[in-house]
């Protein structure tokens, strides 16, 4: 049996856990590491990605980047959370807002170190991100379109950082040997976004409550909910064009059971969301969404099954 003191000790870390989404950083990491292995650099090999030492600490640091910034977004959206999410909220008060800082704090040390061991520009790239999404929380969220377009772009960053990894030592003529890799990436990364920023529309018609009690000034706040049903609706539609390009353009192999699977959804996925006017019915799309994101994830594999087969091969005989 656990005592008085262990108890409050293991609710407090649960609550910690709750606040940092610890239930996402595993997917950051896993899409971060398929990422690489199947559309970045598949040319290096599986093994040598795996091995790679600098590989590891960007997607380590990315990971904690982006736990940090949870606390911080939620330290700023307390008071909105009580409304929007009471239970989360209960939850998460368990942690002192001060402890919530230090965290926060430790945290983005932590990454600070492990991104000067990299290179000094991976130090400077994550020093930037982290006051990115510290002024996102702070002053941009609050603010119509501009806060959702601001959290789709801090949530592909990442990627960027693996990038960058592979791409900003090569010379001009290399890079241009990779351009239809680069295209595929940059296909990729335009269909992530557009999903995120659909999801961050529908999170808004989601709490308008929470926000309008705290002076968010939302879209649907502003606008109303049928000018963000049409902005969402007109995102769907653009979500065509990069899928177009993976799926007809470039070789994504079976991956593009994935595509069409999305577009397939996402049409219920408009017709549903005409007919929403409810919390419970947005959290339905909100949730819909994240499946897709998450399943998408996985699906990456689909690129190039082989390559997952063969590694496994090569790790069996190590």
């Amino acid at each position: 049996m656990l005592s008085r003191k262990q108890k409050l000790l293991l609710m407090k870390i649960i609550s910690l856990f709750s606040v940092v989404r610890g239930y996402n950083i595993p997917v950051i990491i896993l899409a971060q590491y398929l990422s690489a292995l199947f559309i970045l650099a598949p040319e290096k090999g599986t093994l040598a990605n795996l091995l790679d030492l600098n590989l590891f600490l960007l997607v380590l640091a990315s990971s904690l980047t982006i736990a940090s910034g949870y606390i911080i977004n939620n330290f700023y959206d307390s008071q909105k959370d009580l409304i929007n999410r009471p239970n989360k909220s209960m939850l998460d008060r368990l942690v002192s807002q001060k402890t919530k800082l230090s965290v926060y704090f430790i945290l983005n040390f932590i990454v600070s170190f492990l991104a000067l061991i990299v290179s000094w520009r991976a130090f400077l790239f994550f020093s930037t991100y982290i006051f990115l999404i510290w002024f996102y929380s702070h002053k941009i969220k609050k603010y119509p379109l501009i806060g959702n377009l601001t959290a789709a772009v801090l949530a592909v960053i990442p990627f960027f950082a693996i990038l960058l990894h592979y791409y900003f030592n090569l010379s001009f003529e290399e890079i241009a040997s990779y351009k239809n890799n680069l295209a595929v990436i940059f296909s990729h990364a335009c269909f992530l976004f557009l999903l995120l920023l659909i999801r961050e529309m529908i999170k808004d018609l989601e709490n308008i409550k929470g926000d309008l009690a705290n002076g968010y000034q939302t879209v649907p706040i502003l606008y109303g909910e049928i000018m963000s049903k049409k902005i969402i609706t007109l995102l769907v539609g653009l979500t065509i064009v990069p899928v177009y390009l993976l799926v007809d353009v470039y070789d994504v192999g079976m991956m593009e059971i994935y595509f069409y699977g999305c577009l397939i959804l996402l049409l219920f996925f408009l017709l549903y969301l005409w007919k929403s006017e409810r919390k419970g019915q947005y959290l339905l799309l909100h949730n819909v969404l994240k499946f897709l994101i998450v399943a998408g994830v996985f699906c990456i594999i689909l690129i190039n099954p082989s390559a997952l087969w063969n590694s496994k091969k090569i790790l069996l005989l190590l």
